[in-house]
Parts: structure tokens; C-alpha cells; sequence
């Protein structure tokens, strides 16, 4: 799913980084590997492209001076009408392109309808794969077989308010205890200020208390998934999620609707003392009123000292199922992700590289990266490799369950009881 960090949108209550896969009825494997002619890809819309164009046509001219008689032609297309791109594309093989970027939480969608070329053997041969960081290989993988290549990755951490830390004489907290207190002590201080914005539509500014806690979204046996989202471990994360809506932090009458894109805005406005935000948040933060008077470092976890894990996001670039120049579409994929591009890619737009020793270099040479750096390092999760989790981040499961609790509507043992029941249904109807 789309993370970018140019592209304001914070998982949007998730619908940045989450699509719809389309259903499918002609896609069958071509049984030819042309070695010339056009290869066309398809990439995402950027909001300011042209860094990202530039980039890409660097590698476009190398790959088409190495493979004469090759040419690429690249079409950026809008994030928002992907999937019926994609969908017209995969029932119509003719119409598709042989290389495509999309969003890391489409691949099992994407997979169970055929559209995409398994590439196991050839990821496991190319030599810069074995630095990629295992959460990232992991979202590109269905069932042990992958089926694209990482292209980049996001993560969240905790912004605050450097001036407000040092007008209250406040330390970044190191637990998730000490953030609830320290989000309290602000709005104390300080009643036009939330404490620690949040929202109650933010999946994935709520998932990592439900991690930090040993909660899980699910369980995963033979092939098929479980909700785990009503276990002990899972309610005591939603517990503390939910109990940041009160008045003495973040309000729930205005808080519960919020999803991710609210909270950064209220920060990047000076709304908030503290709020949970991405790599790519960067550049609304930067835009806003907050401008030099904030900093970042890794949301802390339930121990003292420890990071909660965050949700990788990100997007990959795969080779589709219909292509008739096998060959030359594996190349370029890996062309398009190699660690020489990723570079670029970071320089261009603030991409974060998914190959470990790339990410290290880049967060050397850019301070601001570091605690999203940090936080990769300590160990992310991803969501249920399943086709059901397009529909159950669409159909909006655990933002109802957030709200059902904060509302008081429901007790979290009820409510994610609720969620898991809807969650069992998607991943069974998905197969």
C-alpha cells in the first residue's frame, strides 16, 4: 500500500496503504519470453513527481542501452484509481503493463487473483537480496513464494513538541506508560493542547499498543488465518489505546473520528504536544506552524527503554502473470528496486530503502531518519498475508471496534470479540 512521503496521506485511516484486489477471469501465464521490444510499467502518482520521474528515467536509459532493441515505456498513474486499473488489466492481459508498483498490503489480493509472476527462483539469485530487511521481503511473500520485489518501506514514531518539553521541564517518555502520563501532564499545563493527539479511526497508530502488549492481529495455520484481535493480550493494547480518549487528553467528541491524516495536521498546527507520525509525515510537519520546534524518537513500549512495534508499510514492484518478456521484466524489477536506485530514491523523495545496509547509510546522512531507522531495527509487524484484508480494512473492522469502545458503546471484550467474529469471515470467504 501507498506510503509515500511526499504524498501527504497517512495511511488514511489505512486507505492509503491498504487496496481492494480486483477479481479476475482471463489472466493466464503467457508462455512467451520476448527478448526486445516495449516493456510498459506502471507506477504511482507522486504529489511533486518529478524528483521521482527523474529517477526513474536514469534507470530506464541504462536498462535500454544494456538491452538493445528494449524500450520502456513508464506511465505514473493516479494512486486513487488503482484498482480498477489494475482490475481491467488483470481480466484483460492485453491491455496490462509487464511491471507494476503497488501498495505491500494489495500482494495477497493480488496473488489469489493471478496477476502476479511468482519470482522466487530469480529474488533468491540476484545478490542484493540478501540484505533485505525481513519485514519488507516478508510483505512481498504468499504462501512461502515471492512475488515481486521491496521497493520502500514506512514506518511511525512519535513526534513532540521540543518547545513544550522544555517550557514543562519534560523528558520524550520511555514507556507507554510514561507517554500517557506525560500526554496528560501537557494538557494540564497547557488545555488548548492535546496531550497526544489521536484517532479513533487510526489503524495504525493504534496497532502498535496492541503489538507492545503481545497482541497479535492474527494467527496464521496451514495456509489460513485466525483473528486474534479479541485475545487477553490483544484487549489490554486496545485498552490502553482507547483510554487516551478522555478529556484529559484527547477528547473522544472530537478525537474518535480522527484517523491518521487529522492527527498530523492538529500537530503540524500546533494542536498537540505529541502525535504518532511517519517518515513520510515529514513534509506536512516541516509545511505547519511547528517548523523547527519538534523532534522524533521511536514510540516507546510497554518496557522501559524498548521500541512498540510499528507497521511497515510501503510499496513493491512486481512482474505480472501476463507478460510476454519474462526475462527482461525480472530485470528491470530488480533494476527499478536495486540498492542504487533505492539510494536515489531517497535522495529524490525520502523513500525509505528496504535493504538494511542501504537504510543505514541513508540515515547517516539525514539525522531526521534515525528513530524511523530505529525502529525498523527493533523489529516490525506486518498484516495477515491474506485476500481477506482488503476487505477487512475496507469494510473499516478495527476502526469500528476503536470507536465502539471509546463511544462506550461496547466493552472491549465485546467489541473486539465483534471484530474478530468479522475478521474470521473475510479470511474465510478469502480461502
Amino acid at each position: 500500500m501507498k506510503l509515500a512521503p511526499r504524498f501527504a496521506v497517512l495511511v488514511a485511516a489505512a486507505t492509503v496503504v491498504a487496496g481492494c484486489a480486483p477479481q479476475t477471469s482471463d489472466n493466464s501465464s503467457s508462455d512467451k519470453d520476448d527478448q526486445s521490444g516495449t516493456l510498459r510499467v506502471w507506477l504511482f502518482q507522486e504529489v511533486g513527481n518529478d524528483p521521482k520521474a527523474k529517477v526513474v528515467d536514469s534507470v530506464v536509459a541504462a536498462f535500454e542501452k544494456a538491452h538493445k532493441d528494449t524500450k520502456v515505456d513508464v506511465e505514473y498513474i493516479p494512486i486513487d484509481t488503482r484498482a480498477q486499473r489494475v482490475k481491467a488489466a488483470f481480466n484483460d492481459p492485453k491491455s496490462a503493463p509487464d511491471v507494476m508498483e503497488y501498495g505491500n498490503t494489495d500482494t495477497a489480493g493480488y496473488v489469489k487473483d493471478g496477476g502476479l509472476l511468482d519470482v522466487t527462483k530469480d529474488f533468491g539469485a540476484w545478490s542484493e537480496a540478501k540484505d533485505t530487511d525481513p519485514t519488507a521481503k516478508q510483505s512481498v511473500t504468499v504462501d512461502g513464494k515471492m512475488y515481486g520485489s521491496p521497493f520502500y518501506v514506512g514506518v511511525r514514531a512519535l513526534y513532540y513538541r521540543t518547545d513544550v518539553f522544555k517550557d514543562l521541564g519534560l523528558q520524550p517518555p520511555k514507556t507507554m506508560a510514561e507517554l500517557a502520563a506525560t500526554a496528560r501532564k501537557i494538557h494540564k499545563a497547557k488545555s488548548d493542547l492535546y496531550g497526544l493527539v489521536v484517532g479513533g479511526a487510526y489503524t495504525y497508530g493504534a496497532m502498535p499498543f496492541v503489538w507492545a502488549n503481545g497482541g497479535e492481529l492474527a494467527t496464521a495455520e496451514g495456509g489460513s488465518y485466525t483473528s486474534a484481535i479479541d485475545s487477553a493480550a490483544a484487549q489490554k493494547g486496545i485498552k490502553a489505546y482507547t483510554s487516551l480518549f478522555t478529556s484529559d487528553n484527547c477528547p473522544a467528541a472530537k478525537c474518535a473520528v480522527m484517523g491518521g491524516n487529522d492527527t498530523i495536521t492538529a500537530f503540524a498546527a500546533g494542536k498537540a504536544g505529541m502525535a504518532i507520525g511517519g517518515d513520510f509525515s515529514h513534509t506536512a510537519v516541516e509545511a505547519g506552524k511547528v517548523k523547527g520546534k519538534y523532534a522524533v524518537v521511536p514510540l516507546p513500549g510497554v518496557a522501559s527503554g524498548s521500541v512498540a512495534p510499528a507497521f511497515a508499510g510501503g510499496n513493491n514492484i512486481g512482474v505480472l502473470k501476463s507478460t510476454s518478456h519474462r526475462t527482461l521484466a525480472v530485470d528491470l524489477m530488480e533494476q527499478l528496486t536495486s540498492k542504487k536506485t533505492q539510494t536515489s530514491m531517497f535522495d529524490a523523495m525520502g523513500f525509505l530503502p528496504t535493504f538494511t545496509d542501504v537504510r543505514d547509510a541513508a540515515a547517516a546522512k539525514v539525522p531526521f531518519e534515525k528513530p524511523f531507522v530505529q525502529t525498523l531495527a527493533a523489529g516490525t509487524k506486518f498484516v495477515p498475508a491474506s485476500p481477506g484484508w482488503s476487505e477487512i480494512d475496507s469494510s473499516l473492522v478495527l476502526p469500528t471496534m476503536l470507536q465502539e469502545v471509546i463511544s462506550g458503546k461496547k466493552s472491549v471484550a465485546a467489541a473486539s470479540g465483534d471484530a474478530a467474529k468479522k475478521m474470521n469471515s473475510a479470511f474465510s470467504s478469502a480461502g
